[in-house]
């Protein structure tokens, strides 16, 4: 008992803010704040981690700190004919660590403890009683992280990025991936922010995941990648987030261009399906001119901040050709998945999702 109360109060905490103390192994530790304003402190620059809960790999990854992951969610082990998440294609040696449990933060302590890391970092945790509960079953302190995105909630990632990068000591190339983000945004927004009303041709994307793949109905009204090149969406009148629009107001709509996330392969029909064979579609005109146009996943177990950019950049190509004649969208992919993940997976997912990647896609019935 006296041996847990220690290790919860070492979990615990003695200020906010970063500061140094001692371990009583003459190690150096920090006292962080972490997303969930919980004072943890932990080892600095531990020599092994855990990541728990989407997306949470993924930041490690992006941090050139992989090599220190000493287990993973199940998510990692499964034998799948589709992944869209370049962090782990570009790290096939996930593929035969521990389980430390199922996806989506669903935890097995006991598994976690048989490990032993120095530090749990953890994404879209509840409540702080989780995390406290967490670390008092293991006995290791965990660091709540808020996994934000690359728009309303940029800084929450930024943060994030941040917090991860001060307990592993990886505080220059954190700086160095959040440079790369706001540089890519930046340049996609001047490329397109002060294009004409007049010259902005309505748009729409369907097939879009969440919690699973969907059909064509399936969209987002704050679609990041049109966000990102200033893009007249269709559906931004249907809300703030997630959204299954009815068949009729896509029809009332007919955007001019449409893009369609090929995660929606993964069901049947596919939003490809739908868009080759229902009547109501096949009056649409983006239809009729072959306006219609594969990207992407970018949420699959939770937002992939690459691919974000490199959709944008080939909607781009595709909305606005003379901005952005510089750009090839296969290169400009690889060179931010070389950056963020450490190699040009590309070609690879394009292969898992039949060649559809930033292609014009041919609709048949």
């Amino acid at each position: 008992m006296l041996l847990i109360v220690a290790i919860i109060a070492a979990c615990g905490c003695t200020g906010a803010g970063i500061a140094p103390v001692s371990s009583q192994d003459g190690g150096e530790m920090i006292t962080i704040t972490d997303s969930l304003g919980r004072t943890v402190t932990v080892p600095k620059d531990p020599a092994s981690v855990v990541c728990s809960g989407a997306g949470c790999l993924r930041y490690l990854t992006y941090l050139q700190e992989q090599d220190r992951i000493v287990g993973v969610d199940d998510i990692e082990l499964r034998e799948t004919i589709f992944d869209a998440r370049p962090y782990s294609l570009a790290n096939p040696q996930f593929r035969s660590l521990p389980m430390i449990g199922e996806f989506r933060g669903a935890d097995d302590p006991e598994k976690i403890a048989v490990l032993a890391p120095d530090v749990i970092f953890k994404t879209y945790v509840d409540s702080a009683d989780d995390a406290d509960e967490l670390s008092a079953k293991t006995g290791v302190p965990v660091v709540a992280l808020g996994y934000g995105d690359l728009g309303t909630y940029r800084d929450d990632m930024y943060a994030s990025l941040r917090l991860m990068a001060t307990v592993l000591d990886a505080e220059e190339r954190g700086e160095a991936v959040i440079a790369f983000f706001d540089d890519r945004i930046a340049d996609l927004d001047t490329r397109t922010a002060d294009i004409p009303a007049d010259r902005k041709k309505t748009v729409y994307i369907g097939g879009i995941a969440y919690q699973g793949p969907h059909g064509f109905q399936s969209t987002e009204p704050l679609y990041p990648p049109f966000l990102s090149v200033n893009a007249n969406n269709a559906a931004a009148e249907a809300g703030t987030t997630h959204a299954d629009v009815a068949k009729e107001k896509i029809v009332e709509w007919d955007p001019g261009i449409l893009f369609v996330d090929l995660s929606t392969l993964q069901t049947d029909p596919s939003a490809i399906d739908e868009l080759g064979t229902d009547p109501a579609y096949l009056g649409l005109t983006a239809v009729k001119s072959g306006e219609v146009y594969g990207v992407l996943p970018y949420n699959w177990y939770t937002q992939n901040h690459g691919s974000i950019i490199a959709d944008a950049y080939y909607i781009g190509t595709v909305l606005y050709p003379d901005r952005f004649a510089d750009v090839d969208p296969a290169a400009e992919a690889d060179e931010i998945y070389t950056f963020l993940v450490g190699e040009p997976v590309f070609s690879e997912m394009n292969e898992l999702f039949g060649g559809y990647v930033f292609t014009r896609l041919s609709l048949s019935a």
